[in-house]
């Protein structure tokens, strides 16, 4: 099994300072650069302290400057809310200044207030996702090159530099069925979401791959599963962990830019449900058993482990990689 972090950068209640939130994270990267992880992979968002990391561009060049071994992925850029050759240019000279470490990760993003504010009409963000995303890849594949599509049209451009990777890795964010089914008629590699219940997780990997079988695609890149996890010495201590930091994000992101359940009854069914169902937690022996039983049923071949604690970071670097790697 690979390992890799989904990385967030969580301002709580705005308690301490944010710039005490971001030296922990980047000690934790420091960590993952010495201990076998394959990459970390860096979360944007927007407008909200559920992650204060507006760019993961430039959090990635500053992650580059602190490690040797690791891979930097973005999870995702939010490619509908950049100018495409931008885009393109951006993560292109990340792959230089990296020395070819750059995971190019890229998702339409859900927010109505990320897209009100942005410009992007959440009901034509789909297909401006679609058309930014071909836009990148074909300005890395192309010399001069001439795009026309509903939202941009380009003559006689050639973007520069060329990623230093022939061809850049990269990834889509997939999180719906409709999302995995796009990506997999296309042949590109997918992102699976720390949202989804392990069940549904196991069900969006099997359209992925029946999907691509349909197309006539095979995917060489393997794919990276999220999965939150909350990790102590004790499995009651565990689950509290994975409650608060489950409570934590029902308040600052799930509800952003949706509308909220006013029913406490359905509310607390929901986090139960999630808490059960999605979070993976326990004592590390019962977690590490857990991630072997999901390699097993889930083709779980690469972890993107999404830490609920400090606490929970340290003790699945120092107790739970070891029984499962």
């Amino acid at each position: 099994m690979k390992f890799g972090v989904l990385q967030f950068f969580s301002w709580p209640g705005r308690r301490g300072d944010l710039s005490t939130v971001y030296e922990r994270a980047l000690d934790r990267v420091k960590t993952m650069d010495q201990t076998g992880f394959d990459a970390v992979w860096l979360a944007e968002h927007h407008f909200s302290t559920y992650s204060v990391c507006p760019s993961v561009h430039v959090m990635a060049a500053h992650v580059a400057g602190i490690t040797k071994n690791l891979r930097i992925g973005t999870a995702v850029s939010l490619a509908a809310f950049y100018h495409p050759l931008r885009l393109a240019e951006e993560v292109a000279l990340l792959d230089h200044l990296t020395g070819g470490r750059i995971n190019w990760g890229a998702g339409r993003g859900f927010d109505r207030k990320e897209m009100e504010i942005f410009g992007v009409e959440i009901e034509d963000s789909k297909e401006q996702f679609h058309e930014h995303v071909e836009i990148v890849l074909q300005a890395w594949q192309s010399d001069k090159f001439n795009f026309e599509g509903r939202f941009n049209q380009f003559h006689d451009v050639e973007v520069l530099p060329k990623p230093l990777q022939d061809p850049i890795p990269f990834w889509i964010a997939a999180s719906s069925p409709e999302a995995v089914m796009w990506a997999a008629e296309k042949g590109y590699a997918i992102l699976m979401d720390p949202h989804a219940s392990c069940d549904e997780l196991a069900q969006k990997y099997q359209l992925y791959q029946d999907t691509l079988a349909v197309n006539g695609h095979v995917v060489n890149a393997v794919t990276p599963m999220a999965r939150l996890l909350a990790i102590a010495d004790h499995d009651e201590q565990a689950e509290q962990i994975a409650r608060n930091g489950s409570q934590w994000m029902f308040g600052s992101y799930f509800n952003q830019g949706r509308a909220k359940t006013t029913e406490p009854e359905s509310n607390e069914k929901r986090l139960n449900d999630y808490v059960k169902n999605t979070v993976i937690w326990g004592t590390p022996e019962r977690v590490a058993d857990r991630l072997i039983e999901l390699e097993e049923t889930n083709s779980l071949h690469y972890l993107l482990a999404a830490p609920l604690s400090h606490a929970t970071f340290v003790k699945f670097v120092d107790e739970v990689m070891p029984r499962v790697a």
